[in-house]
């Protein structure tokens, strides 16, 4: 296993910070005036009185990425040249189940949604967030009632979630994991496997220094294309050799433009890729034989091309039920995990590497960066 990145975020949760509980209970701050707010989707959760409580050392920044098949929230306060997790929440909720048939969200998936979105709201009026972003990403664009949801969710839980565009949600990706390419690698092809579609950024890497993400990015593209939507049309509980191969076909006949635009990213020094996504943490975690996902281990590691293959070859071979019963799948995945090995190895195809670095990290680090960026409190911290 791969030593962790010394420029990675520090994104593990402080134990000591779960236990601290503000001294008086406070009702949640209203939304602002709409056009009150520079950045879109950052909002003052937490009440002045409450920023400037004695217990209260460093302000929380929050970011929620809604998907396709995951609610995610994370908290953290700026720490040194990054951050350091405060708390943490995931719950899968598939919110674009049934989306590539009907077109819409369902009434079942959308209260899953609700649920954990409320939680989410208690979560980050507890820890106090003074700003946040919260976005949503290809479930609500790709359904005909996203929007209508999207309103219903400001209304119900006082949370307004962003609609990410695809550009957005790769700029995202970028940020959030670009720490763990190797910083001797001329570039790399970063790829980020979502619930309803995936995205590859072609990013430059070696003598950039503190150059925005931006302008390091040469190509990108977002596929129309994730876990749900591939295992919903292909199946993903029976998967047999045959099935996976015609998924990776399909992907594979999505990627070829970029695949041509990025050609010459395969040629360049110290070329891999860099992959973030509950797929290639899972095939992680099960290389590194893990009775249950530890995202301490996995976050960092590096695999080589021959142990991929291997692992792959280890899910293709389990039953559905072995899938379930694995601790770095669990019943909730089972169906999809090799709809996105599929997508993984269509990658991989694309872009022949040695090695492959994986991280558990992406969205919502990647606007944590952001927002204590542009607020300076990074540069405050550092110069301490």
């Amino acid at each position: 296993m791969a030593d962790q990145d010394r420029h990675a975020p520090k994104v593990r949760l402080e134990e000591s910070e779960r236990s601290v509980a503000p001294p008086t209970a406070v009702a949640p701050a209203p939304l602002p005036v709409p056009g009150t707010v520079a950045t879109p989707c950052a909002r003052d959760i937490a009440s002045p009185a409450i920023r400037t409580a004695s217990y209260y050392q460093a302000p929380r920044y929050a970011a929620l990425d809604l998907g396709t098949n995951n609610c995610r929230l994370l908290i953290a306060r700026p720490d040194g040249a990054s951050f350091r997790v405060v708390d943490a929440f995931s719950r899968i909720v598939r919110l674009g189940e049934g989306v590539a048939k009907s077109g819409e969200l369902c009434d079942a998936a959308m209260d899953r949604t609700l649920e954990a979105l409320h939680i989410c709201r208690r979560k980050m009026d507890e820890r106090n967030v003074s700003r946040a972003r919260l976005v949503s990403t290809e479930a609500c664009r790709a359904a005909k009632n996203g929007r209508d949801f999207l309103a219903r969710i400001e209304k119900e839980t006082g949370l307004a979630l962003e609609l990410l565009d695809r550009q957005g949600e790769a700029h995202l990706a970028a940020a959030g994991c670009a720490a763990l390419a190797d910083e001797q690698a001329s570039s790399i092809i970063l790829f980020d496997i979502g619930g309803g579609s995936t995205e590859l950024v072609w990013l430059s890497v070696k003598n950039c220094g503190q150059k925005d993400i931006r302008s390091r990015i040469r190509a990108w593209t977002s596929m129309p294309l994730g876990v749900v939507s591939l295992a919903e049309r292909h199946g993903g509980v029976h998967v047999c050799g045959k099935t996976f191969e015609a998924m990776v076909q399909e992907t594979g006949a999505m990627l070829e433009p970029f695949a041509a635009e990025a050609r010459e990213a395969r040629a360049e020094p110290g070329f891999h890729l860099l992959g973030t996504s509950g797929t290639v943490t899972t095939l992680g975690g099960i290389f590194l034989g893990l009775e249950r996902y530890d995202r301490r281990r996995v976050d960092g590691l590096w695999m080589q091309a021959e142990e991929i293959d291997g692992v792959l070859q280890e899910l293709l071979a389990m039953s559905y039920r072995e899938r379930a019963e694995n601790g770095c799948i669990g019943r909730e995945r089972a169906d999809l995990v090799l709809a996105g090995c599929a997508i993984f190895e269509a990658i991989r195809r694309a872009f022949p590497a040695k090695r492959v670095r994986i991280g558990d990290r992406g969205l919502r680090e990647g606007m944590l960066m952001e927002m204590m960026r542009e607020d300076g409190v990074l540069r405050r911290a550092s110069s301490r």
